[in-house]
């Protein structure tokens, strides 16, 4: 196992090396000018020119690219347009917020799909079961855009319930930074009045981010349940008299999940691009809305540093939910 992760870490690299070298393209042939962000909205042309002299901008695109991934190789990713400030600083800073709320998505989207789909294979053509078929494929169909804002017209302007937009109120300091998570460090610190602010804030981005998610695990460990209940153990131990609650969240689901865990791998991914949406809509604070503003004012470095940042992630949680397989299934880890 400790060789299998080692050799897919290494793997990573050169993974990274192709996004970064494909994001780096799609930038430079933008017709968007970052010398002319650089320099500012009333620069001359002789000004932009100087700026694009002074960063390199002038050279082929090929020298560019090198001489940026030196820089990266050394751990620098350069200062951002934005704030003038390091980006791998600005990144630090706002990705602990993206990953609280991709993490709270993926754990609601789990806890509800996994059942949901479990339930819908047991009561099989039930109406419960065509019931969770139409809800998933309505989930799946759904702009997560229009659902955010939705949802803002309803439990925020409407009924009051939940704060429209932003991470916490304004005015109230957070919780002690410990993890950066504000759920996480409020639990630490024993501020429970703390933790109220942040699940409240957080439940509709989070729900609007799980909504496609939920729909989609659900759908996958309905298939893997109705897969596994054909299997001759699950007819050996029904004849066996054992319980069938026992049979089907003992035996049956642990022997299902495997296909729902690749889909929650490849979610999480998805949901960190799908954030740039909702934290833009909702006023979150996190990586996705920073890349955002970073796009619109040319900010290559911290686009390019996003997007290595989201990548490296993306890597690291495909090779856990291959770990995963294989503690879930024994002969997955013979194969690694």
């Amino acid at each position: 196992m400790i060789r299998f992760v080692l050799h897919r870490l290494l793997l990573t690299i050169p993974a990274l090396l192709g996004l970064l070298v494909l994001t780096f393209i799609m930038l430079r042939v933008l017709p968007n000018d970052p010398s002319a962000a650089l320099a500012g909205e009333n620069a001359t042309p002789a000004q932009i020119a100087a700026v694009r002299k002074a960063y390199g901008f002038d050279e082929p695109i090929w020298k560019q690219f090198v001489i940026y991934a030196g820089q990266v190789g050394r751990g620098d990713f350069g200062n951002s347009i934005i704030s003038n400030r390091p980006v791998l600083r600005d990144i630090a800073e706002r990705l602990p917020a993206t990953l609280e709320l991709t993490f709270v998505s993926l754990l609601f989207a789990a806890c509800v799909g996994i059942p949901l789909g479990t339930m819908a294979a047991v009561w099989y053509n039930s109406f419960f079961d065509h019931a969770v078929r139409v809800a998933t494929v309505a989930g799946l169909a759904i702009a997560s855009f229009w659902f955010a804002i939705i949802l803002q017209m309803i439990f925020a302007m409407e009924l009051d319930w939940l704060p429209l937009r932003g991470r916490f109120p304004v005015g109230l300091a957070p919780p002690a930074h410990i993890t950066g998570l504000y759920l996480v460090d409020s639990l630490l610190t024993l501020r429970f009045d703390l933790f109220h602010q942040a699940f409240v804030h957080i439940l509709m981005p989070a729900f609007t981010m799980s909504l496609a998610g939920l729909a989609s695990i659900a759908r996958f460990t309905r298939a893997g349940v109705l897969e596994t209940m054909q299997k001759e153990f699950v007819h050996y131990a029904e004849a066996a008299g054992y319980a069938r609650s026992r049979i089907i969240w003992v035996y049956v689901l642990r022997n299902s999940v495997v296909g729902a865990t690749t889909q929650i791998g490849l979610l999480f991914g998805g949901l960190i691009a799908s954030a740039v949406a909702v934290e833009s809509i909702f006023d979150w604070p996190g990586v996705g809305s920073y890349a955002v503003s970073a796009i619109l004012t040319s900010d290559y470095k911290a686009v390019l540093a996003v997007t290595l940042v989201v990548g490296l992630i993306y890597s690291l949680v495909n090779i856990l939910v291959d770990v995963v397989h294989a503690w879930l299934d024994p002969r997955v880890a013979e194969k690694l």
